[in-house]
């Protein structure tokens, strides 16, 4: 009886202890910065492929790639350790111990796994869809053996749900990996004595290696995860811009001019030369018709801000500066283009959930961007973190939508044309300056401009509120940005006569509004709190 009863107390205790992850953490060592890396191989591009980490062999060559949001490397000291490195992640995959045998090579169509290593005893293929569920173990690990190679059907997917992330899943193959066209894999693949090919519209949120044999990309985004003790990413510490934070557009030494209807938030000016074509019913700040004692502050500190831009160690190059934008990914970190750049497209800026993360663009030469170009910012990135540092003429094409604060040096700003959309300044240290129907919004604004330019709302030094996306289609996210102004706020949207369309009283700290019954084109907002505007700017209906 005493057996039994002991019995029966441990196995209910089994069932008291919590979820548990018995895999291995696998270390990775100098390879977690390389998104794509053969020890022994040539390593290939083709198309227009978005690469976010450092790519290399180390026994070959990298080419046919554009622009790489990382650092190309080929037979030098980092491949060197990346391949001991490589070689010891191999081997921490291989003493695994297995915890579950997969009977079946055809991996995804609706399957589900969690935590744990698992074996396919023979090539697999996975088509469909496979979830891999952490079950809200923090830390699950999933290891996926293949003794053989290993294939996916077209737009085969894996998902990550609760808790999982790609940082720590796995795959050892031993054998060929093959990617079919629309594939999204995540996780680290480790393939041994074997080539890795991945196709058209792939997407691998993780990193691709191979102990021996060539990589090959074509048309893809693979971008390595973060997570895991990787690095938090903040960039460079932003410049003090001083006087020249109250400025949306300015030149230090040259004309501004400006024709058709421009709209501006921030001052307007020059220190040498004169400001003219502005409307002041369309420019909230200050035009300065003439230099004066603000102009010349303004100037001052605009060179110190150049000079610590131009002063900064870049982490990454860019390259093929003639091949700038292309849907290129940046996450926050000194670039620098060697070259005149030819913005074509779109840009993303992606902060990684780090709101405070600086990106500096340093662009040894001119910057000429494409009609319809887009700066566009995700996961947390602000305009007024991000900083444009030219050397040369700036001209930024028809409808434009850009993003940060561009300070060219010693070049005229050609023009600024019909239609662009500016989140954050345009400064030039010397040269004419000129702008056709543009509409500028500098923001953050400092809070001493009134002793400069702009009087800012009393006791304001940050946005009340943040509104995303901007441009936006059928809904706009609101997120007050200080619980003490809940419930005395409220958001006034006006059409370009002057109209009010719309009167929204903040509630909550994260609110969506509906705005598909607004027809496209350009807006204006007020953000009201205790009677008094404490925000305002544009937004763009498409």
């Amino acid at each position: 009886m005493k057996r039994k009863l002991l019995l029966f107390i441990a196995t209910g205790a089994l069932f008291m202890v919590p979820k548990a992850n018995f895999s291995q953490v696998i270390t990775l060592g100098s390879t977690a910065s390389y998104v794509v890396f053969t020890a022994d191989g040539p390593v290939t591009n083709t198309g227009i492929s978005q690469y976010t980490g450092n790519v290399g062999t180390n026994n070959g060559s990298n080419t046919g790639f554009g622009n790489v949001n990382g650092v190309m490397h080929s037979n030098d000291a980092s491949t060197v350790q990346a391949k001991t490195d490589l070689l010891s992640v191999y081997s921490q995959l291989n003493n695994t111990t297995v915890t579950n045998t997969l009977t079946s090579s055809l991996l995804g169509n609706g399957q589900a796994l969690f935590a744990g290593v698992y074996a396919v005893n023979a090539a697999a293929t996975l088509n469909g869809g496979l979830t891999l569920d952490a079950q809200g173990i923090s830390g699950a690990v999933f290891i996926i053996k293949i003794h053989g190679s290993f294939s996916t059907g077209a737009s085969a997917k894996v998902y990550l749900i609760n808790g999982a992330v790609a940082c720590n899943v796995y795959w050892q193959v031993e054998g060929l990996v093959s990617m079919a066209s629309g594939t999204t894999l995540r996780g680290t693949i480790v393939a041994n004595n074997a080539a890795i090919n991945m196709n058209t519209g792939d997407t691998l949120e993780g990193r691709a290696f191979s102990t021996i044999g060539a990589i090959t990309g074509d048309g893809i985004l693979a971008y390595t995860p973060i997570g895991c003790g990787s690095p938090v990413l903040t960039g460079p510490t932003a410049p003090n811009m001083g006087a020249a934070g109250c400025y949306a557009i300015f030149s230090a030494n040259g004309a501004v001019t400006n024709t058709g209807v421009s709209h501006v938030v921030g001052d307007v000016g020059s220190n040498q030369g004169s400001a003219t074509g502005f409307n002041p019913s369309f420019v909230t700040g200050t035009v300065h018709s003439l230099p004066d004692g603000s102009t010349s502050q303004c100037a001052a500190d605009l060179l110190s801000a150049y000079t610590y831009l131009n002063n900064l160690v870049p982490d990454i190059e860019l390259l093929y500066p003639a091949q700038f934008g292309n849907n290129l990914v940046l996450t926050p970190h000194t670039y620098l283009l060697n070259g005149a750049a030819t913005f074509t497209d779109s840009l993303y800026l992606n902060a990684e959930g780090n709101a405070n993360a600086v990106f500096v663009i340093q662009i040894q030469g001119a910057l000429s961007t494409s009609t319809y170009s887009r700066v566009k910012l995700i996961n947390g990135a602000k305009a007024n973190n991000v900083y444009w540092k030219v050397e040369g003429a700036v001209t930024i094409n028809n409808y434009s939508i850009f993003n940060g604060n561009i300070i060219a040096n010693n070049g005229a700003v050609g023009a600024i044309n019909t239609g662009v959309v500016l989140y954050g300044r345009i400064l030039t240290t010397t040269g004419a300056l000129t702008t056709d129907a543009v509409m500028a919004t500098a923001s953050v604004l400092p809070s001493n401009c009134g002793t400069v330019g702009i009087q800012q709302p009393e006791g304001t030094t940050q946005e009340a509120l943040t509104i995303y996306p901007n441009p936006f289609h059928s809904s706009v996210n609101l997120v007050l940005n200080d619980a003490s102004d809940l419930n005395h706020c409220e958001l006034k949207l006006y059409n370009v006569l002057g109209a009010e369309v719309m009167n929204i009283s903040i509630t909550s700290l994260n609110s969506t509004i509906e705005t598909a019954n607004l027809p496209s084109g350009i807006y204006f907002y007020k953000v009201i709190g205790n009677n008094h505007t404490i925000q305002s700017g544009r937004l763009i209906s498409q």
